[in-house]
């Protein structure tokens, strides 16, 4: 996602978000973030797998599979991936590159989870910075150097 913003001053902001793949570690939360990696996760994935192919494999020819049953089944394979994609950490900056009169570059950084929440908090921002010339401190977003 990506917006230009025109701040109150009339500056120009680039209020832009991206899907971050891996999580990233902050600070405060360093010794809580424990990942047994891709493993176990693909390992589960594979162990469904193989019992949904067996229960259809095993499946005697005469027996009618109701499509309730087969939907049911692809709704519980696909349950927990689309969570994870759906859930996934999302990077919000917004910057601008200043004006060489007054006002010097800027960049605010933060990070938001949830597709959605992402949307919300990115029109959120970009109000902010129409209103205000810059986003919330007390926000999502903390200014950087």
């Amino acid at each position: 996602m990506n917006r230009v913003v025109r701040g109150s001053d009339g500056r120009l902001w680039n209020v832009r978000s991206s899907l971050e793949w891996s999580n990233p570690i902050a600070g405060d939360d360093f010794e809580h973030d424990v990942n047994g990696g891709a493993g176990p996760a693909i390992l589960m994935f594979g162990v469904l797998i193989v019992l949904v192919a067996t229960f259809v494999l095993w499946t005697p020819a005469g027996v009618y599979i109701p499509i309730w049953l087969i939907l049911a089944l692809l709704v519980v394979v696909l349950f927990f991936p689309v969570r994870w994609l759906l859930h996934r950490p999302w990077t919000i900056i917004a910057e601008t590159p200043g004006d060489e009169e007054e006002h010097q570059p800027e960049r605010w950084v933060g990070v938001q989870r949830g597709f959605l929440n992402v949307r919300q908090e990115t029109a959120k921002i970009a109000r902010q910075i129409e209103l205000y010339a810059e986003p919330d401190m007390n926000g999502s977003l903390q200014p950087t150097e």
